[in-house]
C-alpha cells in the first residue's frame, strides 16, 4: 500500500464505504491523509456531579458511582437502556438507545466517567448516549487532542480517525518536494511529520508547528501554480496598436460630469497598454457605482475611431441590453458615426442573423452581448478589444473563448466584487490590475438602516412618500415562491400581499429568475421607464441594473444573503443624485447575523465590507464556491495567516526568479508536484 493507492486497500474500507468516501473527494490512501481535521477536541477534566454547571453547551465529562443497576426498558420501537447518578439533590439520567449491552458494562459499586452533552428533558437533566471510560482511561485520554473531520454519510469520525491511525502506523510517506532551502528559510518542519501533527498532535506547539507549514504549502503551490501559468503564457505582440489618444480625452472632456481620479488613472493604464509591444491585459476592480461602464464605453470608442471592432459581454440579457441603449446613446450625444451591435440569445433567428452580417461586415462596430458572443455563429471581422463585465458571473474558458474570437486581441476584465489587492495579485496573476475606490462625486452616500420586521409598516409609508416624490424603490425577496425546505420571503405572496399595503394607484411589478428572457425584458424596461414604480424581485436585478430614479431598496431576510451580495444589491440605489436609503429586515436572532449586518450598516465602501466578509466567512465563499471555482483553503486563512502568505509569495518568487521553468534538479520534484496541484485545483477554477 502507497500513498497512490486506491482506499479500498485499507482493511475495513469496501465498496459501499469507497462510495462515501468519494462525496469527500477521498479516493486514495493519500487523499485522506490530506484531509485535514476542521477541529479538535479537548477533553475537559473529570469532575463530580456536583461540581458542574449545566449551563455550558459544552460537553461534559462526570465521575460517578454507580449505585444501582441500569434499567433496560423494552419499547415497540427500541430498547432503551437508564441509569441515574449523582444525589438526590443533583440528579442526572443517563439514556442508551439499542444498547443492551450497556448493563452488563456498568458493574455496580464502581466509579465510571460518563462523557456527552447534557440537555433538559420532561424537566430532567438528560446525558443522551454518553461515551464511557474508566477514570483510568479517561486520565490517558485527557490531554490529547481528538480531530474532528467533516464527513459524508456512511462515514463517521471514529471511523476517519480509526482509518487515518491505520495508515500513519504503516509509515506510509508523502513526498516532500519543498526545497530544503525554502524549508529552513522559513523554519517549516517537514512533511510527513506536519501530516501526522496535524491529525493527532502531540501538544499545542506541535499542532501550531504543523499547521504552519500546511498553510504555508496551501498558499505557496496555489500562488506557485498562478505565477508558473503566468510565465508559461506568451505575451502576444500587440497586432492593434491604437493611435490617437487625444480622442479619448476629447471624449472625456464632453461629458457632462467629472470623472474621478481613479477613473482618470484607470483611463491612463488602458491607453498606455493599448499602445505598448504587447497585447493588454487587465482587470479593472471598481465597486458599485464607481463608473466602469464609461471606461469600457471610451475604450470600445477608440478602438472603432482606429476602425478596429470591439466586444463587451455581460453576464444577463437585461445588463447587455442595458449597454447597448447606453453606448447607442452615448455615439448619438458625442456625435459619433459608430455602429452598436446587440447579440443575446433570446432574439429571434432573424435578429441574430442580421446581428452576425454587421459582426462580419461593420469593421469599427461597438459589440454588446452575452454569452451568444462565444457561439460558433458569431464571427468577428477584426477583434481588437474584448471586455468581460462582471467577471465572476464568467469561468476562465468563457473568458478564453470570447478572446479566441480574435487574433491575440486585447482584454479587458471588470469586477464589481471589490476584494483585497493582495488576493487579487493573487488569483489574477496573469493581469495587470487598476482599481476604480472612488465613486462619482455628485452622488450622495446611501443610508442604511438595519430592522426587524415590526418596521414594515414603516417601510412601506417611506416607499409610498418617495413614489409620490416621482422615485421608484427595490423590494428584494429570497425566494421566487413558497418552499417547504426554506423560510423566508417569497416573490410571488410578496408581491400580492403589497397591493394591499400600498395605496392602489402605486404600481408594483414583479421580478424573478424563472421568468423567461423576453418577460425579464419587458418588466425591467418598465421599471427603468418609470411604468412601474415598486419592483418587487429575487437578486436577478444583483448585476449592473441602472435605474438612477430608484433611491429605496428594501431587503427581506436580510441575514440570508451574503455581505458582498447585500452591498452589490444596494448599488442598484443611490446611482442618481437624489438621496437614496436602503432598509435591511433582519428575521434572524442570532448575534453572527447582527453582527455581519452592522458591518454593512456602518459603512457604504465596498472593500472594507469585502474584507470584513472575508473574516467572518472565508474567501471560498465570498466568491461562492458553487459558481466560482475551488478558492477555499483548507486551513490557511489570508487574514490569520497574512505573514505566512507574504512568506510562500517571497519563496514563489525567489524560486522562479532563478528557475522559471521549474528545470532545475532539485526543483524537479516540485515541478511535478505543481503541475499535479495545477490539473487537479486551478483546472476546476471558475474565477
Amino acid at each position: 500500500m502507497n500513498q497512490n493507492s486506491a482506499i479500498t486497500t485499507i482493511k475495513g474500507i469496501g465498496e459501499k464505504t469507497k462510495d462515501s468516501f468519494a462525496k469527500m473527494g477521498v479516493y486514495t490512501v493519500g487523499d485522506i491523509l490530506l484531509h485535514f481535521p476542521r477541529t479538535y477536541v479537548k477533553y475537559p477534566k473529570a469532575e463530580a456531579i456536583d461540581e458542574i454547571s449545566f449551563l455550558s453547551e459544552e460537553p461534559h465529562a462526570i465521575v460517578a458511582k454507580v449505585m444501582q443497576t441500569p434499567l433496560v426498558k423494552n419499547t415497540r420501537r427500541m430498547q432503551v437502556t437508564l441509569l441515574t447518578i449523582g444525589s438526590s439533590g443533583h440528579k442526572i439520567q443517563l439514556v442508551w438507545y439499542r444498547m443492551p449491552y450497556i448493563r452488563n458494562t456498568l458493574t455496580y459499586g464502581h466509579y465510571f466517567v460518563f462523557y456527552g452533552k447534557v440537555t433538559v428533558r420532561e424537566g430532567k437533566y438528560t446525558m443522551e448516549h454518553p461515551v464511557i471510560y474508566t477514570p483510568e482511561n479517561y486520565q490517558k485520554i485527557q490531554e490529547c487532542f481528538l480531530p474532528v473531520y467533516s464527513i459524508s454519510e456512511g462515514v463517521t469520525n471514529n471511523l476517519m480517525i480509526k482509518t487515518i491511525r491505520q495508515i500513519l502506523d504503516e509509515e506510509i510517506l508523502l513526498t516532500e518536494y519543498l526545497p530544503k532551502e525554502v524549508r529552513q528559510t522559513h523554519e517549516l518542519c517537514e512533511y510527513n511529520y506536519a501530516i501526522k501533527q496535524i491529525h493527532f498532535p502531540d501538544s499545542m506547539d506541535t499542532l501550531i508547528q504543523a499547521r504552519r507549514r500546511l498553510v504555508f504549502d496551501e498558499f505557496f503551490m496555489f500562488i506557485m501554480g498562478m505565477q508558473y501559468q503566468k510565465e508559461c503564457k506568451q505575451k502576444h505582440k500587440n497586432d492593434f496598436v491604437l493611435q490617437g489618444e487625444d480622442f479619448v480625452w476629447k471624449l472625456v472632456r464632453k461629458l457632462p460630469y467629472h470623472l474621478t481620479n481613479a477613473q482618470k488613472k484607470t483611463l491612463q493604464d488602458l491607453t498606455e497598454n493599448m499602445q505598448s509591444s504587447y497585447a493588454m491585459q487587465r482587470l479593472i476592480q471598481g465597486d458599485v457605482g464607481s463608473g466602469k461602464t464609461i471606461i469600457a464605453f471610451l475604450s470600445m470608442a477608440w478602438c472603432a475611431s482606429n476602425g478596429f471592432q470591439s466586444a463587451i459581454m455581460a453576464p444577463t440579457e437585461v445588463l447587455a441590453r442595458q449597454h447597448f441603449s447606453t453606448f447607442q446613446k452615448l455615439c448619438e450625444d458625442f456625435e459619433l458615426d459608430f455602429p452598436v451591435v446587440l447579440l443575446t440569445g433570446s432574439m429571434t433567428t432573424k435578429e441574430k442573423q442580421i446581428a452576425y452580417e454587421k459582426l462580419a461586415s461593420r469593421p469599427n462596430a461597438l459589440i454588446v452581448g452575452t454569452h451568444a458572443l462565444i457561439q460558433e455563429k458569431a464571427v468577428f471581422l477584426n477583434l481588437a478589444l474584448v471586455i468581460t463585465d462582471e467577471q465572476h458571473r464568467f469561468g476562465v474558458k468563457q473568458r478564453d473563448i470570447l478572446a479566441g474570437k480574435g487574433q491575440h486581441p486585447h482584454i479587458l476584465v471588470m469586477s464589481a466584487t471589490p476584494i483585497p489587492r493582495t488576493l487579487a495579485i493573487i488569483i489574477y496573476g496573469d493581469m495587470d490590475i487598476s482599481v476604480i475606490d472612488e465613486v462619482p462625486a455628485r452622488r450622495l452616500p446611501i443610508k442604511n438602516c438595519v430592522v426587524n420586521t415590526a418596521y414594515r409598516p414603516k417601510a412601506y409609508e417611506f416607499i409610498t412618500e418617495q413614489v409620490r416624490q416621482g422615485h421608484q424603490a427595490y423590494i428584494i425577496c429570497p425566494l421566487v415562491e413558497e418552499s417547504e425546505n426554506s423560510e423566508g420571503e417569497n416573490v410571488t405572496d410578496y408581491a400580492r400581499q403589497l397591493q394591499t399595503q400600498l395605496p392602489p394607484d402605486i404600481r408594483i411589478g414583479v421580478l424573478h429568475g424563472r421568468m423567461n428572457n423576453d418577460k425579464k425584458n419587458i418588466v425591467m424596461e418598465q421599471f427603468a421607464r418609470g411604468e412601474i414604480e415598486v419592483l418587487v424581485s429575487t437578486t436577478v436585478v444583483e448585476v449592473g441594473v441602472n435605474v438612477p430614479n430608484a433611491t429605496v431598496m428594501m431587503i427581506e431576510n436580510a441575514n440570508r444573503f451574503g455581505l458582498a451580495q447585500l452591498h452589490q444589491l444596494r448599488g442598484r440605489v443611490g446611482r442618481g443624485d437624489a438621496q437614496s436609503y436602503c432598509i435591511m429586515v433582519n428575521t434572524s436572532d442570532t448575534k453572527t447575523a447582527k453582527k455581519r449586518l452592522e458591518i454593512l450598516n456602518q459603512s457604504n465602501d465596498g472593500f472594507y465590507i469585502a474584507s470584513e466578509d472575508l473574516k467572518l466567512r472565508g474567501p471560498g465563499d465570498f466568491f461562492g464556491i458553487r459558481q466560482s471555482g475551488e478558492l477555499a483553503f483548507q486551513l490557511a486563512d489570508i487574514y490569520q495567516d497574512a505573514e505566512i502568505l507574504q512568506c510562500a509569495s517571497e519563496a514563489v518568487k525567489n524560486i522562479l526568479d532563478n528557475d522559471p521553468d521549474l528545470k532545475a534538479e532539485e526543483n524537479k520534484i516540485l515541478q511535478n508536484r505543481m503541475k499535479q496541484f495545477i490539473e487537479k485545483q486551478i483546472g476546476k477554477m471558475n474565477l
